[in-house]
């Protein structure tokens, strides 16, 4: 698992920077339905991202990552990937994932991620101009994977996704389809993660290189995995550090802004 249950994005809420957050049904290619979390700006720059959750599906994290963006004006959706064998109700602080994890298929969540970028595109958050991909760990690896559907997007923000080699839930590596990946896209990973290593970060930048992909890899030497987390209190710093470089790489590609 990325996180601990309790585990909480480390950002500080801007008060009335977010209008409102809800819980909303979408449907995905095949017709099932799943949970999503969409959060709409108070003062919108025509920024909107899809965030793309680790192993645990629409946890609380996701939730309020999601109302985080939108207080710096960024339509945000995250999604679920259990609704076909969770249903889409919350679910409680222990809910095992692995057999649900287990079930899940590429096709399945690219059919949710297709049904994402099209919700943030209805006007239901706003209609930003500029879309972006973000995720954690699996959803790093999906938010990468994002930008080689022909959706349009500005830009991919992918959090110690694993670029390469094969994966449980049968996505393809995104290394192997770089050069079919639309868009910029900003890597970040900890010095630290004992399992994406140098050897990993480097394979990801020569394919993207090779295919022409802008792209930059940005390293915190000393941060683990899943670094980002409001209780790892001693990497604070790094965290920090890595929320400003994702607005900072949003506002660059954000093409107009939505008017008010």
């Amino acid at each position: 698992m990325c996180f601990d249950p309790d585990s909480r994005p480390p950002i500080e809420p801007i008060a009335g920077g977010a209008s409102d957050g809800e819980r909303v049904i979408l449907q995905g290619a095949d017709g099932a339905s799943f949970a999503a979390f969409a959060a709409r700006p108070a003062h919108p720059s025509g920024a909107g991202i899809l965030i793309l959750p680790d192993v645990r599906g629409l946890h609380p994290y996701y939730e309020e990552l999601a109302l985080r963006h939108a207080e710096h004006g960024i339509a945000a959706l995250a999604i679920d990937y259990f609704g076909r064998t969770a249903g889409t109700e919350a679910r409680p602080h222990d809910f095992d994932y692995q057999p649900h994890l287990a079930q899940i298929s590429w096709p399945n969540v690219e059919g949710e991620i297709r049904a994402g970028v099209a919700y943030l595109r209805s006007g239901a958050v706003g209609a930003p101009s500029s879309i972006f991909s973000t995720g954690f760990c699996m959803g790093g690896r999906l938010a990468s994977l994002a930008a080689t559907l022909g959706l349009g997007l500005s830009g991919v923000i992918a959090w110690y996704g694993w670029p390469t080699g094969a994966h449980r839930t049968g996505s393809p590596a995104p290394a192997d389809l770089a050069d079919r990946i639309e868009c910029p896209v900003l890597a970040i990973y900890g010095g630290a993660d004992q399992n994406i290593t140098a050897e990993v970060r480097d394979a990801y930048d020569a394919a993207l290189s090779q295919a022409g992909v802008e792209h930059r890899t940005i390293v915190y030497e000393g941060a683990p995995h899943s670094f980002f987390d409001r209780t790892a209190d001693q990497h604070a710093e790094a965290s920090s550090k890595a929320w400003a470089e994702e607005l900072s790489f949003i506002e660059r590609h954000t093409r107009t802004a939505t008017p008010a």
